[in-house]
C-alpha cells in the first residue's frame, strides 16, 4: 500500500498547528497539534541521548495521558520500538514478558513506579519517569523533526492477551495504523470536526486505534481519561462532548446498569463495539433508547480493524460483524470466494501485522504458505456477504462425537432475563469425552437457579449442547481487553 509514512505528528502539525489535538482529563491540559509534535521532537532528542538507537526497544508502563502517545510519535522518528505494557501485571509477570523483546529502557508514571524498578531491577534496564525526565526534556524542547518512516518498520509492539499461553509480541507499524485509520475512518465516518473518548488502556490494541489514533490522524479531538470509570464516561457522553464512541462488551454492561443510561441524547454518538459480540438483549437495550451500537470485529494482528456492521442493517442482521473494510481481504476455509458457508478466517491486506517479534516460529505457524493470516476464528459468511463469528477454534469442543462452540450457548443463556452475561467452556466428562460448563453473572436484583437453566437451554439447543455443569458467579477472570479468560475458568472448575 505504502513505501514509506510520512512523520504523523510533524504532517498533522503542519496541517492544523492549532487545532486540539487531546484533552488530558488527569491534568486539565489542552494540547494542540503543534504542542504534540514539539514534545515528540523533544522526547526523541531525550531517548536518544539515553543512548537508544533505531530499532532498539523502550518500554512505557502508565495509565492513559498524554505523554504516551508523546512518547509514541517520538518513537516513530526515532525508529526506536516501544513497547506498552499491562499495568494490571505484577513485576514478575512483566519480567517474562520484558525478556522477550530485551529493552533498554522503561518509561513509568509515578502510580507504577515501584513496579516498574522492580521488574527493571531483573533485567538491568534504567527506569525513567514520565513526570519528572520526560516532563523536563519536553520543557527543554528540541529540535523541529520530520522523518518519514518505512511502512514495514517495527514502530511498537502490543502483547497478545495470553489466553492460550504466554504473549506473544505482536509488531505494529506505521502502515498498519494507517491502513486502519483507512478502514475504521471509512466505516464510521471520521472527520476533523470528531470528538472522540479514550478510555481502554493503551497497552491494548483498542486503547490506541479505537478510535484515538485514526482521529489523531484525520484532525480530531480525544479526550483522554486514565481509565474507564462508568460514571466518568457517562457524563461525558451527557455533556454532549463525545460523538464517537467505542467499547468492549464488559463497557456496554457497565453503562447499561447506570441509573438514567436511557436519558442521555443517543442520536449524535456513533457507538462501536469490538473485543468480543456484544450480546444480543445489550443491542436492543441500546437500541432502545437510540443507540445503534455496531458490532465489529479485528484483532491486535489486523491492526486492528477488518470488520464493522453497516448501520443500515444493523437491526435487521443482529449478530452480524458486517462485511470487510477496504483495505482488508477475507477468505474462509474450505469455503468458496463469494459462496455462503462456515470455516476458518482468514485475512491479508496492508493493517496485517509482518509477524511476532523474535519469534519467527510463531509467525510461521500463524500465516498460511500463501500469506494469509489464519486468525484461528470460525466464522459464517451468509448470502448479503455479511460475516458472523461463530466461535474460536480452540473453543469448540466435542461431547459425545458432536462439536460444539460455546458461542452459540452463550447467546441462548445470554437471552435469560436474569442473566447478565454467561461463558461457557468444555471440561472433562467420564460419559461424553467434554461437556459443557456454563457461568453466568446475574443482573443486580436478580435470582435464578442452576438448575432451572439447563431447561432454558433444552428448549432452544439440540440435547448435546446443553450444558451439564451450571455455576452462577459474581465476576469473571478477563484478559486486559476485557475477555472473559476461559483457561481460567476451565482450570478453576477442574481444580475444584
Amino acid at each position: 500500500m505504502f513505501d514509506v509514512i510520512p512523520d504523523m505528528a510533524a504532517k498533522r502539525a503542519a496541517l492544523t498547528p492549532d487545532a486540539l489535538a487531546f484533552h488530558d482529563t488527569s491534568t486539565g491540559e489542552d494540547w494542540s497539534f503543534a504542542r504534540i509534535n514539539a514534545a515528540a521532537n523533544a522526547v526523541a532528542v531525550g531517548v536518544k541521548a539515553q543512548g537508544l538507537a533505531e530499532g532498539d526497544r523502550a518500554a512505557i508502563i502508565c495509565q492513559n495521558r498524554v505523554e504516551f502517545f508523546i512518547a509514541l510519535f517520538a518513537c516513530q522518528k526515532t525508529g526506536i520500538v516501544l513497547c506498552p505494557l499491562n499495568w494490571r501485571q505484577p513485576a514478575p509477570e512483566l519480567v517474562e514478558t520484558l525478556d522477550q523483546v530485551g529493552i533498554s529502557l522503561l518509561l513509568t508514571d509515578a502510580e507504577f513506579q515501584a513496579t516498574a524498578r522492580e521488574a527493571a531491577a531483573d533485567i538491568g534496564a534504567p527506569v525513567l519517569t514520565i513526570e519528572e525526565d520526560l516532563a523536563g526534556w519536553i520543557r527543554d524542547g528540541g529540535p523541529a523533526l520530520n522523518a518519514p518512516v518505512p511502512a514495514g518498520q517495527p514502530w511498537y509492539l502490543l502483547f497478545t492477551s495470553g489466553t492460550t499461553g504466554l504473549p506473544k509480541a505482536v509488531i505494529q507499524t506505521a502502515g498498519m495504523a494507517w491502513a486502519n485509520a483507512v478502514n475504521i475512518g471509512q466505516a464510521i465516518d471520521i472527520a476533523s470536526t470528531d470528538r472522540a473518548v479514550c478510555f481502554l488502556p493503551l497497552f491494548h490494541t483498542a486503547g490506541i486505534n479505537l478510535y484515538t489514533l485514526p482521529v489523531f490522524l484525520t484532525g480530531g479531538s480525544s479526550t483522554i481519561l486514565p481509565k474507564f470509570e462508568p460514571e466518568t464516561v457517562r457524563s461525558l457522553l451527557a455533556s454532549g462532548q463525545i460523538n464517537q464512541f467505542f467499547g468492549v462488551p464488559a463497557v456496554y454492561q457497565a453503562l447499561a446498569l447506570l441509573p438514567g443510561i436511557g436519558d442521555l441524547n443517543w442520536t449524535p454518538i456513533r457507538c462501536g463495539c469490538g473485543g468480543a459480540p456484544l450480546p444480543e438483549p445489550l443491542i436492543r437495550f441500546f437500541a432502545a433508547r437510540g443507540a445503534s451500537v455496531l458490532n465489529g470485529m479485528g484483532m491486535t494482528e489486523t491492526g486492528p480493524t477488518v470488520f464493522l456492521m453497516d448501520p443500515a442493517r444493523a437491526a435487521e442482521k443482529i449478530g452480524s460483524v458486517g462485511k470487510p473494510q477496504s483495505l482488508v481481504d477475507v477468505r474462509l476455509a474450505g469455503v468458496a470466494e463469494g459462496a455462503e458457508g462456515s470455516g476458518e478466517l482468514q485475512l491479508r491486506g496492508p493493517g496485517v501485522t509482518p509477524g511476532y517479534f523474535g519469534s519467527p516460529e510463531a509467525t510461521a505457524k500463524t500465516f498460511t504458505r500463501d500469506g494469509w493470516l489464519a486468525t484461528g476464528d470460525v466464522a459464517r459468511r451468509d448470502a448479503d456477504g455479511y460475516y458472523y463469528i461463530v466461535d474460536r477454534i480452540k473453543d469448540m469442543f466435542i461431547s459425545g462425537g458432536e462439536n460444539v462452540y460455546p458461542a452459540e450457548v452463550e447467546r441462548v443463556l445470554n437471552a435469560h432475563p436474569a442473566i447478565l452475561e454467561a461463558a461457557v467452556v468444555g471440561v472433562p466428562d467420564a460419559k461424553w469425552g467434554e461437556a459443557g460448563a456454563a457461568f453466568v453473572m446475574l443482573r443486580p436484583g436478580q435470582t435464578v437457579s442452576p438448575e432451572t437453566l439447563r431447561p432454558w437451554c433444552r428448549e432452544r439447543l439440540a440435547g448435546y449442547k446443553v450444558p451439564v455443569h451450571v455455576r452462577i458467579v459474581q465476576d469473571f477472570p478477563r484478559t486486559a481487553a476485557g475477555k472473559v479468560c476461559k483457561p481460567k475458568l476451565r482450570k478453576d472448575f477442574t481444580d475444584d
